[in-house]
């Protein structure tokens, strides 16, 4: 699991002004235990960082940051009902203080965008060494964003290379784009795509700012005229 010499590593050196009493407290958020617990396992042997909580779901970790928050969150992205990059926007918009590192095995580009837009501080694939991840929350701690060479590229790609609209339309946004383009209600969408009617009007929201309309009617016309989505 170590990748020595990797671009984004952070010398420990550059913490050694830390206080010795200082304790980061770390929440993960992953739907696979065996994740979970072998990142619970690697906090732990880090005398520096807590384990504040652990959640399998966006909706659970909401609840966890309730009466009391964590330093920085480990965030997977790809889950059930409440995706990473929801429940990162959910967080922020409530906690803004937190802060957020997402950890992954998805390197493509539109998802580092998306994570990046929703606030989060680092991205980071799973693959990553237990040093550079400890590092890297503590960078977070201290406010400094942390990359995987990926995502790095990624991004030096998303701005190198000319985008067409709705290029930056998740996956899920294509879906309930779709459904909106056929008539559907967000409480006929929440059921077909089994999420909550507040997952589909966050990402109809989303979809009508990115295609830059002012309502759904308009972000659907524009989805057909621009070849986005095609009538079913």
């Amino acid at each position: 699991m170590r990748l020595p010499g990797r671009a984004g590593e952070i010398p420990q050196s550059d913490y050694l002004t830390m206080s010795e009493k200082e304790i980061i407290k770390v929440m993960i958020v992953d739907d696979h235990p065996i994740v979970r617990n072998g990142l619970k396992a690697s906090l732990l042997a880090d005398q520096d960082l807590e384990l504040f909580g652990l959640a399998k779901s966006g909706a659970e970790a909401l609840a966890l940051c309730k009466d009391s928050t964590p330093d920085v969150i480990l965030m997977d992205l790809v889950m059930p009902n409440m995706d990473g990059i929801e429940t990162t926007r959910a967080i922020l918009y409530r906690h803004p203080q937190v802060k957020i590192i997402v950890l992954t095995s998805f390197p493509e580009e539109d998802l580092v965008q998306q994570a990046l837009g929703a606030g989060a501080i680092g991205y980071l694939l799973k693959n990553v060494s237990l040093g550079t991840l400890s590092n890297a929350i503590r960078a977070a701690y201290s406010g400094q964003s942390t990359l995987s060479p990926e995502a790095t590229q990624a991004m030096v790609r998303s701005r190198s290379e000319p985008k067409k609209l709705g290029d930056d339309l998740s996956e899920r946004e294509r879906q309930v784009l779709a459904l909106v383009v056929d008539g559907l209600s967000n409480e006929e969408i929440a059921e077909r795509l089994v999420i909550s009617p507040y997952t589909v009007k966050n990402h109809v929201s989303a979809c009508i700012s990115k295609l830059g309309a002012n309502n759904r009617t308009q972000a659907a016309t524009i989805a057909l005229e621009n070849g986005i989505i095609t009538k079913s």
